[in-house]
């Protein structure tokens, strides 16, 4: 539904402007308080700003300390030595310093504007002497209230609280303005529909389809850290559809789009993109620790590799063959060069690669030694494994979806038996690197790990079989090598 434009004059009544600072006053930490007399001693305003007055007026739990102030940085360090516990100005250039004191980390801001040159991957920063003018440059009006310290006076010359009633966002002034001075906040505003399940205004929406290619200009890291913001959201859903609606995913996560065009083979959904967002939203269903990146990330590129892999057969039946080694290739590339760690990236591109695997398996027709590898192939990744592989299945047809719940079912059933037999997880030769060597009487060496690798397919195929065995099977294998064995 379209959403109207918030009136900026719908100000808070004397009723709701006392409730507004008594909520302030319960959840405005006593320190950050005590902070605020010591700057206006000082000649110097102070406010809690941003996102944690939004959350609080949500009644949204947060952890951030955000503040803000027209004492230049230079001033504020003056104003917290010998007060904080510790100091840090790793983002000083930009105006900020951040601090602790006991339990609690703070962060400073001098009342600032910015905007990006067109050809800068960084913004250029000017320092305000006003809260207002502070608050319009902020990224949308629901982040654009303030509490003074130690008075908490709420302060809301956007409509912020009004945008908050009605779920909305839109930015303070002009979007054009607001996403030229930094296009990573088109980003954003998918970010915070997904994070607060909010409505984007129709003009916001409209602007971020506009200049979307201005976010190119932005870091990677940055892009890297909103996209993660989003993916592991309450509603990822919709802050992704919004970055496709818009284009923007053309630029920050092109393979995404792309999905929109194929059918998939077995025509359950309208299109692939549709089917990555509901088994996306499946694997989440099945989070048991709060949100998790790396299954989130595997659930929503696990048929990248789909658009590449296209053909058409007799009968008009399309196949994606091998489309989940191509699909990791391209989830390793893409993670790569959005600045992900490298174990973020290899966990994803491991899980793209292994999510077809369970298909081989049919109705239960796996030796223990295909059971083995399937786990030793998972490794650590084992647990997520079993959530995407089960996200995966989005057929409408109940009595498939079933056959696949319970074939699944009776696969992690005889995981956990052998695991239980045979310590799974820990799967090891029954010979070590040191006994290998004196077995066959070499030193170390390339063909220790060769033997090692024997003896651990030997492991996987036929469980354990004792030292004995596997000492005489070392011993035949080296025979066929050539190798002659030590004398007695």
């Amino acid at each position: 539904m379209p959403v109207p434009n918030a009136a900026p004059s719908e100000e808070p009544t004397p009723q709701q402007r006392q409730a507004i600072a008594e909520l302030l006053r319960r959840v405005i930490p006593p320190t950050a308080d005590e902070l605020g007399r010591r700057f206006a001693a000082a000649g110097h305003e102070l406010a809690l700003v941003g996102g944690p007055v939004r959350d609080a007026l949500l009644s949204r739990p947060g952890k951030d300390v955000d503040l803000t102030t027209d004492a230049f940085p230079e001033q504020v360090l003056q104003l917290v030595e010998g007060w904080a516990d510790a100091v840090w100005t790793i983002g000083i250039e930009f105006g900020t310093v951040g601090l602790r004191k006991g339990d609690l980390q703070l962060e400073i801001t001098t009342y600032r504007s910015e905007s990006y040159d067109p050809k800068s991957r960084k913004p250029d920063v000017a320092y305000g002497t006003s809260l207002v003018d502070d608050l319009a440059r902020r990224d949308f009006a629901v982040n654009a209230m303030a509490a003074r310290l130690p008075g908490h006076e709420f302060v809301d010359p956007f409509g912020g609280l009004a945008d908050l009633r009605r779920k909305v966002l839109r930015t303070p002034g002009r979007p054009e303005d607001s996403f030229g001075d930094d296009p990573l906040r088109m980003m954003r505003a998918a970010r915070f529909a997904a994070q607060l399940g909010f409505t984007v205004a129709p003009e916001v929406v409209r602007a971020m389809r506009e200049m979307a290619g201005r976010i190119e200009i932005v870091s990677a890291e940055r892009i890297r850290d909103e996209l993660s913001k989003l993916v592991c959201s309450a509603h990822p859903r919709e802050g992704l559809a919004l970055l496709v609606d818009t284009g923007l995913a053309e630029h920050v996560l092109p393979e995404l789009p792309k999905l929109r065009l194929e059918i998939d083979e077995h025509h359950r959904h309208k299109d692939v993109y549709d089917h990555s967002l509901i088994v996306l939203e499946q694997a989440i269903a099945q989070e048991e620790r709060g949100p998790d990146l790396v299954l989130r990330l595997a659930a929503l590129l696990h048929d990248i590799g789909k658009p590449k892999t296209r053909s058409f057969e007799a009968g008009g039946r399309v196949t994606f063959h091998h489309h989940e080694v191509v699909g990791a290739k391209m989830a390793r590339s893409r993670l790569t060069a959005l600045r992900y760690p490298k174990d973020v990236v290899a966990d994803v591109s491991r899980l793209v690669e292994l999510h077809l695997r369970f298909h081989g398996y049919g109705t239960g027709e796996w030796t223990d030694a295909a059971v083995r590898r399937y786990v030793r192939d998972a490794g650590h990744l084992l647990p997520r494994l079993h959530k995407l592989t089960r996200a995966d299945c989005t057929t409408r047809n109940k009595r498939k979806a079933d056959r696949l719940r319970r074939t699944y079912d009776g696969l992690e059933a005889r995981i956990a038996r052998l695991a239980e037999e045979e310590e799974l997880a820990k799967i090891r030769p029954e010979l070590d690197g040191n006994e290998i060597q004196a077995v066959l009487g070499i030193t170390p060496g390339p063909l220790v790990g060769r033997a090692y690798k024997h003896l651990l397919d030997v492991r996987l195929d036929q469980g354990v079989i004792g030292k004995e065995a596997a000492t005489a099977e070392l011993l035949r294998w080296a025979s066929e090598q050539g190798l002659e064995p030590p004398s007695s």
